[in-house]
């Protein structure tokens, strides 16, 4: 155990309390996922109706020019992605003409990590060990180090000397249009940038005594090879001009987000020359992702809300700490299995909702499974 480690104690009374009062909150958790899988379920389907909509009416057109006939249409275009604007860092000395400039600034800190054991007493109380450990890390934001538990690790600077920073192009093109902020956003295949020693020569002198050149960056410290508590990295990554693919509504000679029928709107680039049909298709799969991702995340909170509404039995039997331990692997059981029983339920209520056609079928075939089981169980058991 280290000098720092703290040992707290907790009543069976304390215990159980607290776990009924955590059994609201579980009920509410389990109400919240539940309203967030449906909201999911609509979300995909309106994404997937929007995606299916735009995709027979988008038109792919020349980059070179700007046809009236286009204005207010759904068009698929490739080109060069360029400007002519010069971002520079005006602190670091660094410019290029590029869509943006990426300045990450890092500080060498001290990080606590805390470390935390239960165990369970006869009775049902519990004690805590809670015990810290340290690491030094580069970090692009503060780490307080006032609070960690062993004062000679509270050494940590308040604050950056200097913060990290995206610059933008004020006027990107595409051909003969001009990109909009939302499409210029997408654009984030980065490179790095070196600094040279011409770079470091453009700097304020005052700054430029403190720097070393270092791993393509600056560094802000005495012995890059040996970093300590305070020292700084700078590094910088730029977007140069390169070929992109869109799908936008034209207007006049820049875009905006298209808006479908169900009032889903959408905009897309994506690097390198790729055809309309393959960015709707790379949409959907990323669609389908984030609707899976969503379902897993419900599936997962609503098996947490159950454990915390039925911890109190748990929590009650840990009198005899083996009896509760056992009890606790039920109760996780019995959540899991209520977790995916109430998933299931309510993607597939959505999916009537939402598309009957597919939705209805699918509850019937599930359904006469259930049944068809059911069957062959009883069957069976006569058998037998």
């Amino acid at each position: 155990m280290s000098d720092f480690s703290t040992v707290s104690s907790q009543s069976w009374f304390s215990r159980l309390g607290g776990a009924i009062k955590g059994v609201i909150f579980g009920i509410i958790l389990v109400f919240v996922m539940i309203m967030m899988l449906w909201w999911n379920e609509g979300r995909a389907v309106k994404t997937y109706k929007m995606l299916k909509e735009g995709a027979g009416a988008v038109v792919s057109v020349s980059a070179d020019t700007v046809s009236p006939g286009n204005d207010s249409k759904l068009v698929h275009l490739s080109g060069l992605a360029t400007t002519e604007d010069t971002l520079s860092d005006s602190i670091f000395g660094i410019s290029a003409t590029a869509l943006k400039l990426m300045r990450t600034v890092e500080m060498y800190q001290v990080e606590e990590t805390i470390t935390k054991e239960e165990k369970k007493k006869l009775g049902g109380g519990t004690e805590t060990v809670e015990t810290p450990s340290y690491s030094q890390v580069w970090s692009s934001s503060v780490i307080d180090s006032s609070n960690f538990r062993d004062p000679s690790k509270q050494v940590n600077p308040g604050s950056m000397p200097y913060s990290s920073e995206t610059l933008t192009a004020t006027k990107a093109t595409i051909g003969a249009f001009t990109l909009n902020s939302g499409l210029l956003g997408q654009i984030t295949n980065a490179q790095p940038m070196n600094a040279t020693q011409e770079t470091l020569s453009k700097i304020q002198q005052d700054l430029q005594s403190k720097l070393t050149l270092h791993a393509n960056g600056y560094y802000m410290g005495a012995n890059p090879s040996s970093p300590q508590i305070g020292d700084v990295r700078v590094t910088f990554k730029v977007v140069l001009p390169q070929d992109v693919s869109l799908i936008s509504q034209q207007v006049g000679n820049t875009f905006q987000a298209w808006q479908a029928s169900n009032g889903k709107s959408f905009q897309r680039l994506e690097s390198g020359t790729v055809s309309a049909e393959v960015m709707f298709e790379d949409a959907q799969a990323e669609n389908r992702m984030l609707t899976w991702i969503l379902r897993l995340v419900g599936l997962v909170l609503i098996a947490v809300g159950i454990g915390m509404i039925f911890r109190p039995l748990s929590v009650a039997a840990d009198v005899l700490p083996f009896l509760g331990s056992l009890l606790e692997v039920g109760v996780g059981i019995i959540a899991f299995l209520g977790s995916l029983c109430i998933t299931m339920l309510v993607i597939s209520m959505a999916w009537i909702f939402y598309r009957p056609l597919i939705g209805i079928p699918l509850l019937l075939i599930s359904v006469g499974s259930i049944v068809a089981l059911f069957v062959m169980k009883n069957k069976k058991a006569v058998a037998a």
